[in-house]
């Protein structure tokens, strides 16, 4: 946990001035080989950027032995220029342009993930284009469910993937059109969130399973299959941590004999919270303390605006982060109960209700924890203008400003002003 680092949060906020995102390399590296070393080895891990895209903490991860799954021209640039090779990254999402399929293959990435038919014609057709043939995954949205995910994303009507039942009405002729592509394998994503090592378990097994039928109904050779993941963290009271000990005791003989009928096909499983949210704390400050009511208010210098996430994720009543008082408050004991609010202009930029810190004065450190996943790029950081806070990253004592924060002349810069010429007023104009 970021707070057993001995991390002093003062001189940093001082240093990079607050609201900032600040993420600790020894969490990053605990979370990592914790799992790398107790998990198969066959099972290649894939940090899926879009938890937390910032090109240091996936270079920290790389370093690690992380691959990599993106999903945007953006996160495909920054894990090459990391120099990440190509033949560990994949490609996915619903809704690929032209130009990032082009990309794609002109890099020579492993594989692109298919999610439709219409997307399988696209892919074909710029390839042959390019005179090149590219290797894809089909991935599968299969029609078994299992409890358990916060975010449930297959096993229902979705835009992620292909219908398995669908799937197995095509033929191997059907397929044999596309000549410029070569099916390599299946990927399939449940959910996020899992908090329990049996749902990861049974998710598996039955997509291991789902994938040996579909590539001899199909007649595809199994050079890669992407079991998806999901592994989630507690953010909220009643929540526990997944527990990796027992996860990997159920996954490791079912990987193991899995492989032993298909020792040349690549496993994959993608990991983003998992790794990166535990990682990071959301530091902001106390602007004011107020009294409304009955009710006590912290407005601090950031909120919603860097930190969606901390709404409250999939709930219809507001349930807090792990928040804690950064300053010091030695020999203070007095406690009250506050709702924290960020600097925007809506009811709706509440980071916390009723919650319960010792007493908050103007200026002090309020730290939001287990927010290295889904923080900035994740939430409306062009609302009010105030844009990306700035991101830090701290390893064996040293500190590295991983984003400078945005200013205003960041902000306008991309904006134009045109001077439009307007008729003149009939009448007055007011």
């Amino acid at each position: 946990m970021i707070l057993d680092q001995h991390i002093n949060f003062e001189q940093i906020a001082q240093k990079y001035g607050t609201p900032l995102y600040l993420y600790s390399g020894e969490v990053l590296e605990e979370n990592y080989d914790e799992l790398r070393n107790k998990l198969h080895p066959s099972l290649e891990l894939f940090f899926s950027l879009k938890s937390n895209p910032n090109i240091s903490i996936y270079s920290f991860l790389k370093n690690l032995g992380a691959r990599a799954e993106v999903s945007s021209l953006a996160e495909l640039s920054t894990v090459l220029k990391c120099n990440t090779n190509p033949e560990d990254i994949i490609f996915l999402g619903p809704g690929k342009k032209r130009e990032e399929i082009e990309r794609c293959i002109n890099e020579g990435i492993y594989a692109i993930v298919c999610e439709s038919f219409q997307e399988l014609e696209l892919i074909n057709t710029i390839a042959g284009e390019l005179n090149k043939k590219v290797n894809i995954a089909l991935r599968i949205n299969p029609s078994f469910t299992v409890k358990g995910s916060k975010l449930t994303m297959g096993g229902k009507s979705t835009q992620f993937g292909i219908d398995d039942e669908i799937l197995m009405n095509k033929s191997e002729a059907y397929f044999s059109q596309f000549t410029h592509v070569t099916i390599i394998g299946f990927h399939t994503y449940m959910g996020t969130r899992i908090l329990d090592e049996n749902v990861v378990f049974e998710n598996t097994r039955k997509i291991l399973s789902n994938v040996e039928e579909l590539s001899r109904k199909l007649n595809i050779e199994l050079k890669m299959v992407d079991i998806g993941g999901g592994l989630g963290v507690p953010y909220f009271d009643k929540e526990t941590e997944i527990n990796i000990e027992r996860l990997t005791e159920m996954m490791n003989p079912l990987i193991s004999d899995f492989r032993e009928k298909h020792p040349a096909t690549r496993l994959m499983m993608e990991l983003g919270r998992y790794l990166t949210a535990k990682s990071g704390i959301y530091i902001t400050k106390a602007l004011y303390t107020k009294r409304s009511r009955d009710e006590n208010f912290i407005v601090a210098d950031g909120g919603t605006n860097h930190h969606m996430a901390a709404v409250g994720i999939g709930s219809f009543v507001k349930r807090n982060f792990p928040i804690t008082l950064l300053t010091n408050k030695d020999g203070n004991t007095e406690r009250m109960t506050y709702n924290i609010s960020g600097p925007l202009c809506t009811p709706n930029d509440t980071v916390a209700k009723k919650l319960e810190l010792p007493l908050v004065s103007q200026g002090d450190l309020i730290g939001i924890l287990n927010s290295g996943a889904y923080g900035p790029t994740a939430s409306p950081t062009g609302f009010l203008s105030h844009g990306f806070p700035a991101e830090v990253l701290t390893y064996q004592g040293d500190q590295y400003l991983i984003r400078q924060r945005d200013d205003t002349e960041v902000i306008l810069e991309r904006q134009c002003l045109h001077e439009v010429n307007m008729p003149e007023p009939a009448g007055v104009r007011r």
